[in-house]
């Protein structure tokens, strides 16, 4: 299962259950994770990789270490500015 990515509930906090919601149906929609709903109350829902969700960590993870590596040269390079500095 995916960890829990609000441990304090996000319902507690506005808006973030709805954008949290938004994009893991959203993810559900491409077939990278499946969601499991349990008939409980409080309702309970729980979302696992699919296949070929799991077939994208590679990727995601040769991306980020790509990013550690070389993040610096990129915020550096021409036309990468800080959001700050855009505004």
């Amino acid at each position: 299962m995916l960890p829990t990515l609000v441990p304090s509930g996000p319902a507690r906090k506005p808006g973030v259950a709805a954008g949290v919601t938004e994009t893991l149906r959203r993810q559900e929609g491409y077939a990278l994770v499946e969601r499991r709903a349990f008939a409980e109350t409080p309702p309970r829902v729980e979302y696992a990789l699919t296949p070929l969700g799991r077939s994208l960590l590679g990727p995601i993870e040769a991306l980020g270490r790509r990013s550690a590596e070389y993040g610096d040269a990129f915020a550096a390079a021409p036309g990468w500015e800080d959001e700050e500095e855009a505004g």
